[in-house]
């Protein structure tokens, strides 16, 4: 297989714009039962024990996850969804489908419209918030349910009918991209053959886009750099874009996280010159620089619609009036948080929530147990970037979790606090540092002087910058193991983790300690951290500054070097690339690790894998010798062949991501995102020449065997009606 084309989703891979001096380290099935009564029961006792823990006993029990208990599903490049025998896999949603009554069914033609009443494009991130038979929630059912999933990106090759148009473009071509990102939510339930199927017309079902207005809550509410035409007291913004790794609430909401939103924008030639020093500085470190003659690179071009309507302009972040409350030059600033939804409400107020910071979100993990402050763990995906963690002001209180104000929670819990960032010691401890005003190496930083505290926050990189935190391979999705709340958190891959440095690439440390060179193809040589690691961080309460980590395990090829590259001694059917998602289903404590890979592809096409976790501290130092150089790190306990395997491999051209279950651990739902991505546009009129015809090859919805490639949601039983993995 050749090498992969550069895609607009692959552009975060090469995103560095951390030029700071920091640390360059690149780095239950007796349990089940207890927890699934919890569950089913009082969801406020629930949430106490179910959201963390850390105890003696709890890691007792975590070491007590049940064995893996099926066959390993061998590498495959097949354009299929393959999983283990005795399991099942079916289509549940597909990118296009109808939620609303009198919507046409999807002739997946490109002629398509109103997407604003369809499913989105690019599933990634999802969560699963149950309901009674009477429409109220219930987090105990598993009959019936809602959906809350994430739409990252689009296609444009299959979007439109011929492919996009080069700019100025269409207006409707535009429009239709829009509105195909941001957020679906949907409800499922089971029919009488016992299989989910999407309710279209539900009352519950919601599209949230680029263009739904959505409240900016917290302390940089209102910020002078938050003031813009749209909103000029800085309190509102239109959309949430780039949607990736998701969270969810013990009180029941949704948290998406906005990655890369600063693919989108444009800045004019010649913006540095009405911009003062310390913007630049800004947007430099946000990857946003004005560095040709046109101005700055933007991905789909929405800026340049033919019309010239606002709705299209606001994504040209450059000065083009007297104040910011007559263009769009913070438009900018307004994109980057998390954001909370509440999927019982097709109505309910949205909330970006700027305490957690403003950088390129993936997952949000929340711990919250009683009589203790809320934390919640986040990564910043991109190369060189840090480990978040922001802990509340208020103690978690579980009465909380049965509150049908829910939003109203969110602001109670996640509109004050602190935000910290991860810095780690080569002794397997590390320290959170804070990220405010009262730490003085942010305020008397001097490559960027912060105006107020929100400020810190819309920079939080900056301010981790200033506060020493800890460079890292692309932070990813970071998930709580359900029974130690120990965080997991994977760390991509970084092509700049170098031997012998220069410029801007990193020297291996113990955090990330491997760089090295592998073959793709047998035409390619992929260099750096090539194949990504899984970090593990302990923090003994949720509001601790100190933690200890090991790495849980570390990607590779099985046939790789054992001393400096395969240092968990990765088989056949374990091996994997660039760990991206990462989710615990509650019911088995089961760890499910996904790829989204460029260096394996010639082998075999991206994949989930189930684990079974273990804790921080269970394995040992491990030294890797260079040569010149030795770097020391903290490997976990290496996998056997009951406790690691692969269980599924996705079509061609695509990234599995997002992992829900139902509660009783009997039904667990995947996305396949990007099936098909890097076919050429000039390839459209010949379907032979399609990466991927998934899933109309496989009998779901227009096209059949010919179809234009669609990202979907499957849904995977185990035949025998057991539960999934065990």
């Amino acid at each position: 297989m050749s090498a992969k084309t550069v895609s607009p989703h692959d552009l975060h891979n090469e995103e560095d714009s951390n030029t700071s001096a920091n640390p360059r380290f690149e780095a239950i099935l007796e349990a089940r039962l207890q927890r699934r009564q919890l569950l089913l029961g009082s969801l406020g006792a629930a949430a106490s024990i179910v959201w963390g823990g850390g105890t003696a006993a709890a890691y007792a029990r975590a070491q007590q996850a049940p064995l893996l208990g099926f066959a390993a599903v061998p590498k495959s490049l097949a354009d299929t969804v393959s999983v283990p025998k005795g399991y099942t896999a079916s289509v549940l949603i597909a990118m296009g489908d109808p939620l609303f009554a009198g919507v046409p069914a999807f002739k997946n033609d490109g002629t398509d419209t109103d997407f604003d009443k369809r499913c989105g494009e690019w599933h990634d991130g999802m969560e699963y918030f149950g309901l009674s038979a009477n429409g109220t929630r219930d987090d105990g059912s598993s009959n019936r349910a809602l959906l809350g999933i994430n739409h990252e990106w689009v296609t444009q090759t299959f979007l439109h009918p011929n492919g996009p148009s080069p700019a100025p473009r269409p207006d409707a071509e535009v429009i239709k991209e829009m509105q195909a990102m941001g957020v679906t939510i949907v409800e499922i339930a089971k029919g009488t053959n016992g299989k989910f199927a999407y309710v279209q017309g539900s009352p519950f079902n919601r599209r949230i886009t680029t263009e739904t207005v959505i409240e900016l809550s917290g302390p940089a509410r209102g910020n002078a750099l938050l003031r813009t035409k749209f909103s000029p007291d800085g309190t509102r913004t239109r959309g949430t874009v780039n949607n990736c790794g998701t969270g969810k609430t013990p009180w029941g909401t949704l948290l998406t996280g906005e990655e890369n939103w600063n693919n989108f924008f444009a800045r004019n030639a010649g913006d540095n010159d009405k911009r003062s020093a310390n913007e630049n500085v800004a947007f430099a470190r946000y990857g946003k620089s004005v560095t040709t003659e046109k101005g700055s690179d933007h991905v789909y071009r929405w800026n340049t619609a033919q019309s010239g309507d606002e709705r299209f302009t606001r994504w040209n972040t450059s000065v083009t009036a007297a104040s910011a409350t007559e263009d769009y030059r913070n438009e900018f600033y307004c994109q980057g948080y998390v954001t909370e939804i509440d999927p019982y409400s097709a109505t309910a107020v949205i909330k970006k929530r700027t305490a957690l910071g403003r950088m390129a979100h993936e997952s949000a993990a929340v711990r919250a147990e009683v009589g203790k402050k809320v934390a919640v763990y986040m990564g910043d995906d991109a190369r060189n970037e840090y480990i978040y963690k922001f802990v509340s002001t208020q103690t978690w209180d579980p009465a909380d979790a049965n509150r049908t104000d829910r939003i109203a929670v969110g602001d109670k819990y996640l509109d004050a606090g602190k935000l910290y960032a991860a810095k780690f010691n080569e002794d397997g401890t590390g320290t959170w540092v804070e990220l405010s005003l009262s730490n003085p190496a942010v305020a008397n930083y001097t490559k960027y002087r912060f105006a107020d505290e929100g400020d810190v926050l819309i920079h939080a990189r900056i301010a981790a910058d200033a506060a020493g935190a800890t460079k890292m391979d692309r932070p990813e999705w970071g998930n709580l193991h359900p029974v130690t709340g120990e965080l997991y958190i994977t760390l991509t891959n970084n092509s700049n983790r170098r031997l012998n440095p220069t410029g801007s690439q990193l020297a291996p440390d113990a955090a990330n300690p491997r760089s090295y060179s592998d073959l793709y193809a047998g035409t390619k040589t992929n260099t750096g951290n090539v194949n990504g690691h899984i970090l593990r961080i302990r923090d003994a309460d949720p509001a601790a500054t100190t933690f200890t980590w090991d790495i849980f395990l570390f990607g590779a090829e099985a046939d790789a070097d054992p001393k400096l590259i395969n240092l968990s001694g990765l088989t056949e059917e374990q091996e994997f690339s660039s760990p991206d998602g990462l989710v615990f289903t509650k019911s088995t404590g089961l760890c499910w690790i996904q790829t989204d890979d460029g260096a394996l592809t010639d082998e075999t096409n991206c994949m989930m894998l189930a684990a079974v976790p273990g804790a921080v501290g269970d394995g040992g130092p491990l030294t890797l010798d260079y040569g010149s150089t030795k770097v020391t790190t903290r490997m976990g306990k290496k996998p056997t062949s009951r406790t690691l395997k692969r269980f599924l491999v996705g079509p061609k051209d695509q990234e599995i991501t997002g992992l829900a279950e139902t509660p009783d651990g009997k039904v667990i739902f995947v996305n396949v995102q990007h099936p098909g991505e890097d076919t050429n546009v000039a390839d459209l009129a010949d379907p032979s020449k399609y990466t991927s015809h998934w899933p109309g090859n496989a009998g779901y919805g227009a096209g059949g065997a010919n179809a234009r490639p669609r990202s979907a949601t499957v849904m995977i039983v185990k035949d025998d009606g057991g539960l999934i993995g065990t």
